[in-house]
């Protein structure tokens, strides 16, 4: 008889992949120790353990764990997603999220891919029996700790607004720059820009046409970029360029989005006169304002004149056509409805459609309707499509 020895199988080691998420909701240099001592805290536990397979340190700086948008967060999520780890180590429940929406769902979503966290304050551990329970009313606590602190800083601001301190970023604000007490000063070169604009305006140009010269003669505005209508409207509503300063122009109503309102009387506002050099005087920026008045009001008695307005939709770039009079006055006068995109940026922008209101008059248009031009044996003609279609 023969006896064959069988040696036991043994089972290769399978490493848990494990990474760390850290995070800091400010970009202050102490903040940034913080992260940096988190990374390297958890680099060296996860290649300690002979257990572990260090997959990465997953960070994020200046972002708050009420938001969803973190972008370290959200590359380790897609790892987690194509099966790259087992195992995230993080120091607390107010590090991976402060909100108890944001937290609970994604941690169920871990725990469908079997893949557990770890919160080491807590000392919480997602698939374990108890876990969820004590995580939802832990991170309960975590979300009220964001709330206080989110009303402690409206408080402070709340009070440098009472002492008439300005909260202003001036690499976003064209004409000021801030001096080492941090008051206004007036940064002459820009401050030229910020006198053109009123003085065109007042003479007669439209912001649009404002804008158009601006980008013409290549003058950037404060951050470097390109100029637009809006641009120079805000800059023409400003009263900080009259040397005022109004306070709480908007506030934020809720501590997890963060989304800002424009404030109409929900919180206290202040308005400071005289609280910094002025660029244009205070009669020059009234009358701005007079201007913007009675040219927001002519265009809405236009639009109410106009059936059309607001109703055309340009094939080409989806933007609404705007209706023009071209040779006004003469004989050859003749009301056209064009793309208010080439109106405004030219053809770069778009390579525009135009239609006579002549020809729109045809047909019953009631509803938002898509206007595209084609060429038939020559000619212009044109399809009309509901916008729905």
């Amino acid at each position: 008889m023969k006896v064959t020895i069988l040696q036991p199988m043994v089972k290769p080691i399978v490493k848990k992949k494990v990474c760390a998420y850290a995070r800091v909701s400010t970009s202050s240099n102490s903040q940034e120790e913080s992260l940096e001592n988190q990374t390297t805290y958890y680099r060296n536990k996860i290649e300690a353990n002979p257990d572990y397979e260090f997959v990465g340190i997953f960070a994020d700086s200046g972002y708050t764990g009420t938001k969803d948008n973190r972008p370290g967060f959200q590359q380790m999520m897609t790892y987690c997603r194509e099966g790259k780890i087992d195992l995230i180590l993080t120091k607390s429940i107010s590090r991976f999220a402060r909100n108890t929406t944001i937290v609970l769902e994604y941690v169920r979503e871990l725990k469908l891919l079997d893949i557990e966290i770890h919160f080491e304050r807590e000392n919480i551990q997602t698939l374990s029996k108890d876990g969820e329970l004590m995580l939802a009313v832990l991170s309960s606590f975590a979300e009220e700790e964001s709330r206080s602190a989110s009303e402690n800083v409206k408080w402070r601001f709340r009070k440098k607004f009472e002492q008439g301190e300005l909260l202003i970023n001036t690499k976003r604000f064209l004409g000021y720059d801030k001096d080492e007490y941090g008051d206004l000063v007036i940064n002459r070169k820009e401050a030229k820009i910020v006198g053109y604009i009123f003085e065109a305006y007042l003479s007669g140009k439209g912001t649009h046409k404002i804008a158009k010269d601006l980008n013409k003669n290549k003058i950037p505005t404060v951050t470097g970029t390109k100029w637009y209508d809006t641009t120079v409207l805000a800059i023409l509503k400003n009263e900080k360029y009259k040397g005022d300063a109004w306070l709480q122009k908007t506030y934020t109503p809720n501590h997890l989005t963060k989304k800002k309102k424009r404030n109409t009387g929900e919180v206290d506002y202040y308005y400071i006169e005289d609280n910094h050099s002025a660029i244009i005087s205070s009669e020059m920026w009234e009358a701005a304002q007079i201007k913007l008045k009675e040219n927001r009001r002519n265009r809405e008695h236009s639009q109410a004149r106009n059936k059309y307005s607001g109703l055309l939709v340009c094939s080409k770039c989806g933007c609404n056509l705007r209706k023009r009079v071209w040779n006004s006055g003469k004989p050859c006068q003749k009301v056209v409805w064009q793309c208010s995109n080439y109106i405004k940026n030219g053809k770069d922008a778009c390579s525009g459609t135009s239609v006579s209101e002549e020809e729109l008059n045809k047909f019953d248009i009631k509803e938002e309707t898509v206007v595209e031009e084609c060429v038939i044996n020559g000619e212009k003609n044109y399809i009309y499509s509901r916008k729905a279609k």
